[in-house]
């Protein structure tokens, strides 16, 4: 990844400000990465991280679609790395939608490259006895 490809340094400002709790300038600076992209690999980056700032899970996974949707158009090894994370964004977006079908292919996508799906357990806390 060319850390000084300009759509890069915004998506990495903005995980920076992100980090520091500043979602909104985080999510303009992701804004325009996505407006300053020239190419799919930039617009595949840029997509990844405005999925991030969506208020609604259906524009979460059209923005999760969008980054694939580049990725697939790039006909090179320099988006392979990017896969595992985006079906795995794909799985969650389709997961938290309620379609478990969809979830399913996109982790077993996923997990064929590696990267298995990772189901958090929550404790259940009602069956402890209080001490």
């Amino acid at each position: 990844m060319d850390l000084n490809n300009p759509v890069i340094k915004l998506c990495v400002a903005g995980t920076q400000a992100e980090f520091e709790g500043k979602k909104g300038e985080a999510c303009e600076l992701y804004q325009q990465a996505w407006h300053s992209s020239t190419n799919d690999y930039e617009a595949c980056i840029a997509a990844h991280y405005v999925a991030r700032c969506q208020e609604s899970p259906e524009e979460v996974l059209r923005w999760n679609r969008e980054a694939l949707q580049r990725a697939n158009a790039i006909n090179d090894e320099s988006v392979q790395d990017f896969f595992p994370s985006l079906y795995l964004n794909m799985g969650s977006s389709y997961e938290i939608l309620d379609n478990q079908t969809e979830a399913e292919k996109y982790f077993a996508l996923a997990a064929g490259l590696g990267f298995p799906h990772q189901i958090e357990q929550h404790e259940d806390k009602s069956h402890k006895s209080d001490r």
